[in-house]
């Protein structure tokens, strides 16, 4: 019998022999970027482009997408044995199917609207407009026998106009980020038209159960499907929706994490903080969602209710900028830096800074420092999809000590039930949790360690695309 987890998906499906046809990819951005200094294009850094690399260069695969650069669509190029297939976008579409309705109005309604939702009926028409030619594209590409694989928000109804271009072909879809409640999605005045898009697909992805009953729900409440989320019917076809949790390239990390450049900046790390008894450390982007501020609270309640941590523990928070310019962006960011400013200004010293907050990205090698360095890994968003960071940090800790805080709101607490899972909306939870992290013995740290580690070693980013790609293969 094939060992399976807890959650019924199988250890590794491996995909059986391959099917003719090539395998296409169709995701908003392609997997390369041009640099203007080597004059080439280059294979931009990212776990679902070195997930699929190998699999596109066996099936001499397609990725279909937009350069990131308005107005620009280059003829069809090869790089790394991958053909890509430029999609062009207007700059006015940019503004309005990209940073409008992607981000103004489904970016925060798929979060369970923990921020008001942005509803433009000038923002949709673009959304149309872009799918439909994404799916154009495609459909003048595809051949007898390929499968297509359409990713995320930003192109729900690539697969229903593709159904009806090319009806015969073997579509999948996958969703990154979360899929609302039934009554959150109902607020969307186009909630139809998505759902049918989606159901466009024979094979739907999604990173948790939650969002998979949801969007079952959704379809039969919204779209006329019938039956359980694993066989819905509609249109007098079958379609599956299955969970199918995206990870990381674990093996990638431990290595980096072992290089002796990250042992060494890890160590210095330490020491410059004055090397502290606790590191306690968040890495996020940027984003409403990920609940910084409040994760900021709950450690200043820690130093309100134990004095005698003072001096004793460190809080360090990178910030990745996004979306300087929109407003909502600002106020988080202002918030954020003024409650930094807040806790250094009450509780620290001379010879102690509670918390260090860096705002900008940090280079890969760097960031394993980091969370080598750190005792303590808070993973708090208030929604997410997933969240790899919380994987990263576990991939990393080879001696098999370090203590994860998760909420209970990512994704990534489904599989990984031995960090400490919190309430980020709770203060006094949060900061009793990390209270006891601080404290927490080497000996119980190595045991719900070890167990988080098989998790993410097992169920790795190699993995989740043999599971995909094994359905989508049928």
């Amino acid at each position: 019998m094939e060992p399976t987890s807890r959650f019924g998906y199988p250890a590794r499906r491996v995909v059986s022999d391959p099917v003719d046809g090539r395998l296409v990819v169709v995701a908003n951005r392609l997997p390369v970027r041009w640099d203007p200094r080597a004059g080439r294009w280059e294979t931009s850094p990212g776990g679902l482009v070195t997930a699929l690399e190998p699999v596109l260069a066996e099936r001499k695969g397609v990725w279909v997408g937009w350069t990131g650069t308005p107005d620009h669509a280059p003829e069809p190029f090869e790089v790394d044995g991958i053909t890509q297939v430029p999609v062009p976008i207007a700059e006015d579409e940019v503004e309005t199917y990209y940073e409008g309705f992607c981000n103004g109005t489904v970016w925060p309604l798929y979060h369970d609207a923990i921020r008001p939702v942005e509803i433009h009926r000038h923002w949709w028409r673009p959304y149309v407009e872009v799918n439909r030619r994404f799916a154009a594209r495609v459909a003048d590409i595809v051949r007898p026998g390929d499968r297509v694989w359409v990713h995320d928000y930003q192109l729900q109804l690539v697969p229903g106009f593709l159904r009806e271009l090319v009806p015969d072909t073997r579509i999948g879809f996958f969703l990154h980020i979360p899929f609302p409640p039934p009554e959150i999605y109902g607020r969307l005045p186009w909630r139809t038209q998505l759902v049918e898009g989606l159901l466009g697909a024979d094979v739907l992805g999604f990173q948790t159960r939650r969002a998979v009953l949801n969007f079952a729900g959704a379809a039969r409440m919204f779209g006329g499907a019938r039956g359980r989320a694993q066989s819905l019917e509609y249109r007098g076809r079958s379609i599956v929706a299955e969970t199918v949790p995206i990870s990381i390239d674990a093996d990638h990390y431990r290595a980096l994490s072992l290089a002796h450049e990250t042992v060494s900046r890890a160590y210095n790390l330490r020491r410059s903080l004055g090397k502290p008894s606790s590191i306690l450390l968040g890495v996020d982007r940027l984003d409403y969602t990920k609940g910084i501020d409040l994760r900021l609270r709950a450690f200043e309640t820690l130093l309100q209710r134990r004095p005698d941590l003072h001096g004793d523990v460190v809080f360090i928070q990178v910030a990745v900028p996004s979306r300087e310019q929109v407003e909502e962006y600002q106020v988080i960011r202002g918030r954020v830096e003024q409650l930094v400013g807040r806790i250094n200004g009450e509780f620290g010293r001379p010879d102690w800074i509670p918390v260090y907050y860096l705002y900008r990205s940090l280079p890969q090698d760097e960031l394993i420092a980091y969370y080598r360095a750190a005792d303590v890994m808070v993973v708090t968003p208030l929604r997410d999809g997933m969240n790899l960071v919380a994987k990263e940090y576990v991939a990393t800790r080879t001696d098999g000590t370090g203590v994860l805080v998760l909420s209970e709101f990512a994704g990534a607490a489904e599989q990984l039930d031995e960090a400490f899972i919190v309430n980020p909306y709770d203060l006094d939870q949060m900061a009793a949790v990390l209270e006891q992290a601080v404290s927490l013995s080497p000996d119980e740290q190595r045991t719900r360690m070890a167990a988080l580690r098989r998790s993410v070693s097992r169920f790795d980013v190699h993995w989740w695309a043999s599971e995909c790609l094994a359905s989508l293969d049928g």
